[in-house]
């Protein structure tokens, strides 16, 4: 079935959207603020149908998600929460590490009376799914993880020697300092080397996330993310020693980013998983490639071909 989407996209037939920036939700998406596991998470909702979560990474927000909501929100109840300390949600002084957020997941769910969700993840939403997934096996129908490792599963102290990965080691007082006023500065770095094409991710997008990412108490959180993983890695090796995830996953990289590897990682992890490649991109799917992105995943989750 993705064999031959990945064909139509690199024919051409499935065109990417070109210059894609950050777009606000339809008017439809309903915006809540949930407590929930000791923070409150700010939170859209639209659509009806079966649940599915989006959860985002590193350097964007919710707001990326914007033209799969969209897309999703035909035939599903779409929910995309900023995580915690990210975003519009709350910064509370801890609970970066990936298993308290995935309970985060857990109460907003909860708190929102849905039982069974799809999950649809990237970069350190990555981390976040599959903690809650690991927790929640009977809750999560299928897990799409796009173009980001999990802490301590398969290759993960290779994947750390990587020189473009700095900063997943980069963080404290003093880095926050040098940060302070010059977050599009920092923000720049990831945007430009870990696209293929850094002028998809348009200033329109670059100015947005920036100035979130400036707000007060946002660059510690940020870095409380990343300071985070190596209890991450202990959790997640205890997850896996439960034994593997059975629901079906697809595990998505950016063409020019992880690639095939994401699939690599996630075999470590779960039994049925599915690999798929997003073309002509580089880390940041949403903004390089919306448009195959969307195909694969809505493919992936209803089934259809």
């Amino acid at each position: 079935m993705l064999k031959s989407i990945l064909v139509l996209i690199a024919s051409g037939l499935i065109a990417a959207s070109a210059q894609a920036q950050v777009a606000p939700f339809p008017a439809s998406f309903k915006i809540e603020n949930i407590a929930t596991n000791g923070t409150t998470v700010s939170v859209r909702v639209g659509g009806k149908g079966p649940a599915v979560v989006l959860l985002h990474g590193y350097g964007e927000t919710g707001d990326m998600w914007e033209p799969m909501a969209v897309d999703l929100a035909r035939d599903h109840t779409v929910i995309v929460p900023d995580l915690r300390g990210m975003g519009l949600s709350d910064h509370p002084a801890g609970g970066y590490d990936k298993k308290t957020q995935g309970k985060d997941i857990s109460g907003l769910l909860d708190s929102l009376k849905i039982t069974q969700v799809d999950l649809v993840t990237h970069d350190i939403g990555n981390m976040v799914g599959y903690a809650f997934a690991a927790e929640n096996r009977d809750r999560v129908k299928h897990f799409v993880l796009i173009d980001a490792p999990l802490p301590g599963v398969g290759p993960w102290e290779e994947i750390l020697k990587n020189p473009l990965l700095w900063h997943f080691r980069f963080g404290g007082p003093d880095m926050e300092r040098l940060v302070a006023g010059r977050e599009r500065i920092y923000l720049d770095r990831f945007w430009n080397e870990f696209s293929a094409t850094p002028a998809r991710f348009t200033e329109a997008s670059r100015e947005h996330y920036a100035a979130l990412y400036a707000r007060p108490g946002a660059m510690h959180s940020g870095f409380a993310q990343f300071a985070a993983f190596d209890q991450d890695a202990k959790d997640n090796q205890a997850f896996v020693a439960e034994g593997k995830l059975t629901m079906p996953v697809l595990a998505l990289g950016g063409e020019k980013s992880f690639g095939p590897m994401m699939a690599t990682v996630m075999r470590f992890a779960a039994t049925n998983v599915t690999e798929g490649v997003v073309p002509d991109s580089g880390h940041w799917i949403m903004e390089e490639n919306p448009a195959a992105t969307v195909t694969m995943v809505r493919a992936f989750l209803t089934g259809k071909k």
